[in-house]
């Protein structure tokens, strides 16, 4: 049985691409950090 889809905000998206964007942390850490 597959597991429910995960709902992110607007907000949550947004402050992950700024940090991505700003060179503050890679996409592989962030992604690893929120279990993407």
């Amino acid at each position: 049985m597959a597991a429910n889809r995960r709902q992110y905000t607007a907000e949550f998206k947004a402050k992950v691409v700024l940090q991505v964007l700003s060179g503050e942390k890679t996409a592989s850490d962030l992604c690893r950090a929120h279990k993407l």
